[in-house]
Parts: structure tokens; sequence; C-alpha cells
């Protein structure tokens, strides 16, 4: 400090926000000792408050793991941040990240917003709401990658099991990659002259490549139900490997299963009954009319944000459902968390309906700020829209799309690289946390520094 070198201010607000509020950081305590018989005893792990302010600095910063760990160990000031002495390796910033819930960082964020309405930060008189889309990590789903990424985990897994009992390999189990991977580049370079005469020919030999490794499997989780391992360990291996290949042969058949009725049949599968991922299951498909990206995968995420830029509710949501259907419950969470409705409700033209309006102006909105979708407007509500509180309602609710390309871009929400639904939630869940707490950080800076200034 005598040097000079000092912590910067939006994290030192940061720092000092989480000190004074020791019930965000019980929160994340009551995760990380969660299962545990003696949670006092053995080796000592990261602290609840370490896990905290590491886990928002990896959002803030948008940096993976091992950067992490890396610019903590390098830098003075972001140890003093995490009180990190000493730093630990990224695995165990993966590990206790990972005891989290989302359930816990959705309590945490209504603390946090909380907190932010007892410190007169944010009165509620505002809100604008929108939806946008977070991707999972994975490739483009075709039918014929599907079928590929199917034959080649499933035939590794199944050799993971016999090294893991010692065998060389299976009787009656043949290693078909390289006839899968084949078949699949041919359907991958056809043209599309060649497509309509060669294609149904190529799946249906990919499609039973596919079959035989599933079925070939399933016959060995029959014939190992009763193998043992060398010790204990090698029993749990074994029975981690069953059930990892059990998992993959249930999603195998549903590919198949969808394929065929696709490409073989000609049926037009529902969106609801396809799988795009082996690896990501929950992934939906997602259609909102962007020209530049006509198709996206992964899950539509409701979002409703203040006029001070805190996101006051988040919500994953399951396929592709209309906008509309948000407006009611978020003015009821809205009133839940502020005393009172919002006096300005922006929304794009994706959230209007009669219904809506009416909602609106029931539960005591006054400028309900959302076009009219479609159709000819009234004369009254053409004059609506053109009046100067409906325009500057949606002045305000273009404010939502600049927050939401923060949280994209800067916050790492655009694409999830965590694996599962849960992890999902985790991944947007702490994304929202750390936005939160950089808005309160410069709100309370600027306080700061105004106070400082009439002194």
């Amino acid at each position: 400090m005598r040097q000079g070198v000092r912590l910067e201010p939006l994290l030192q607000a940061i720092s000092d926000f989480i000190d004074e509020h020791r019930e965000i950081v019980e929160q994340v305590r009551r995760d990380l000792v969660r299962g545990l018989r003696r949670p006092k005893t053995g080796r000592r792990g990261l602290t609840p408050q370490q896990v905290l302010r590491s886990l928002v600095l990896k959002r803030v910063k948008n940096w993976d793991y091992r950067e992490l760990r890396e610019r903590i160990a390098d830098g003075m000031t972001l140890r003093q941040f995490t009180d990190c002495q000493p730093v630990p390796k990224h695995q165990a910033f993966h590990r206790d990240f990972n005891r989290l819930t989302p359930d816990t960082l959705r309590a945490i964020n209504d603390l946090v917003v909380q907190a932010a309405v007892d410190l007169g930060l944010e009165d509620g008189s505002k809100l604008r709401v929108d939806t946008t889309v977070v991707e999972t990590d994975i490739h483009h789903p075709t039918d014929n990658t599907l079928l590929w990424d199917v034959v080649r985990v499933i035939t590794r897994s199944v050799c993971y099991l016999a090294a893991a009992l010692n065998l060389r390999r299976f009787k009656g189990f043949c290693d078909r990659r390289r006839a899968a991977r084949r078949r699949m580049q041919e359907i991958q370079r056809m043209t599309t002259r060649q497509r309509q005469g060669q294609q149904r020919e190529a799946y249906r030999s990919l499609i039973g490549i596919a079959e035989e490794v599933v079925e070939s499997a399933q016959v060995v989780l029959q014939n190992t139900s009763t193998a043992n391992g060398k010790d204990l360990f090698a029993d749990l291996a074994v029975a981690g490997i069953r059930d990892e290949i059990a998992h993959y042969c249930d999603l195998g058949s549903r590919v198949i299963d969808q394929a065929r009725r696709r490409v073989l049949d000609g049926e037009q599968v529902a969106n609801a009954e396809k799988i795009y991922s082996i690896f990501e299951p929950h992934t939906d498909l997602i259609k909102r009319g962007k020209v530049r990206t006509p198709i996206e995968f992964g899950h539509k995420v409701f979002l409703a944000e203040s006029a001070q830029g805190l996101i006051t509710q988040y919500e994953v949501l399951e396929g592709n459902p209309s906008d509309e259907i948000h407006v009611t419950p978020s003015l009821k969470r809205h009133r839940k968390a502020f005393g009172r409705a919002p006096e300005l409700y922006g929304a794009d033209r994706g959230f209007f309906s009669e219904k809506n309006l009416q909602s609106c102006e029931r539960r005591g909105v006054n400028v309900v700020s959302i076009p009219q979708r479609g159709g000819k407007k009234a004369p009254e509500r053409e004059a609506h829209e053109k009046s100067a509180p409906f325009k500057q309602g949606q002045r305000f609710r273009a404010g939502i799309e600049g927050r939401i390309s923060v949280l994209s871009r800067g916050r790492g929400m655009k694409r999830c690289l965590a694996e599962g639904i849960e992890r999902f939630e985790l991944w947007v869940a702490a994304a929202v946390l750390a936005n939160n707490l950089m808005v309160i950080a410069a709100l309370l800076t600027k306080r700061s520094r105004r106070r400082r200034a009439n002194k």
C-alpha cells in the first residue's frame, strides 16, 4: 500500500459489500458442507469466502479455471481480493464451484437485490424484460454426426470397461468406428445432386452400424452384470463405466430412431421428440426469427432488469415458449421484491397481448410500453404508441439489449461450457450475480465520490 499497489476500485467495492453481508457467504457455506458427515475434520479446503470471491472474479473477468488460478497467483491485489493464501490448483476451484447449486445462487442474487433496495440504490420504479438464448457446448447436430457420436462414444466406453476388467476385448463386440466414420464423412461430402440418389443408402448403412454397436454393448452389459474388479476401487470404476454405457445406449437408441424416421421413412419428427446431442441431451432448438442465427441450440433465458441495471429476475426456460407468458409472473415477482408495481413496464412486441395490457393496468402500472404485434392498429392504439411516455418507455426498454450484450460477451453467458442442465443454470446464475455485484459496486463508488465532493 505504501508503494501505491491497491485493489481496483470496483473490486474493492465488491469486497466491502461481501464483508458487510455475511448472509451471502453463509449460503455458500451450506452448500460446501452439504453431504459431509464431519465437515470440520480432514484437509482444509477453500473457505466459503474464497469460493464466493473466486467465483465472482471468474465471471467478472470471464476467465477459465486455469487462467483464474494463474492470475490470482501472479497478482498481489487479486490474492488480496480472493483471500487465497496459498493459491490452490485450478481443480480445487472447479470442484468447489460445482458443489454450489442453482437454488443457492438464486437465493444469493435475491439477497443482493434486497441489499441494493435497503441501501437505497434501487426503488423498483421501472422494469424492462427480454429473452435471450444461451448456447450449449455442442457441435451443429446432423443425423450422420449424431450417429457417429453414438458409435465412437459407446465403443470407447466398452474398451474402458474391458481394460478395467483386465480383458483385451469382449467376445462378439466389434470395433466399427472406422466404418462409421467413413459413412459419416461420405454423407458430409455429398453434393446436392448426390444426396437425392445416394443419401438414403449411406444412411441405411450408418444406421445399421449404430444399431449393431448399441445391441453389442447391451449384450456386454448383460454379460458383465456380475463381473468384479481386482479391488474396491476397480469395482467402483467398473460400476461407473457400466452406468455410462447404459446411459449412452439409451440415448443412442433415440438417435437411431429419429434418424430412421426422418431420413428413411420421411417422417416429420416434432422438435420435442428430437435429441440434438448425446453429451447435452437437455438442449433445445430455438427459432426466434433472427436473420443471422435462424436456429440456435441451447436454452431460452428470461431476464428482467431494473432502472439501475440490476437483474432482478432470471429464469432458464424449457423449450421455446412464447414471450407473452412472462408478463404477469414478472409483475408478481417484482411486487414481492420491491413491495410495489413498477411505474413503467417496457418490453418488445413479442410480449404483447391484450390480456397482458389489462394485467399491467390492473396491477397498477402507469405506463405499459409494449408495442402491438402485427395486425392493423386501432386509432387509439396508434395514438398511444406515438405518445411521449410510450416512446420514452421504448427508449428505456432498449437498454436491456446492451445488458444482454454485456452478459454474453463480458460475463461469458453466450455459450455455456459446463455439462448438464444443473450446471447450465449455475452458469447463468453466476453471470447474473457478477453483473449485479458490478452494478452495486459502481453505484456505491459513485455515491462515495459524490459525498466526498460535497464535503
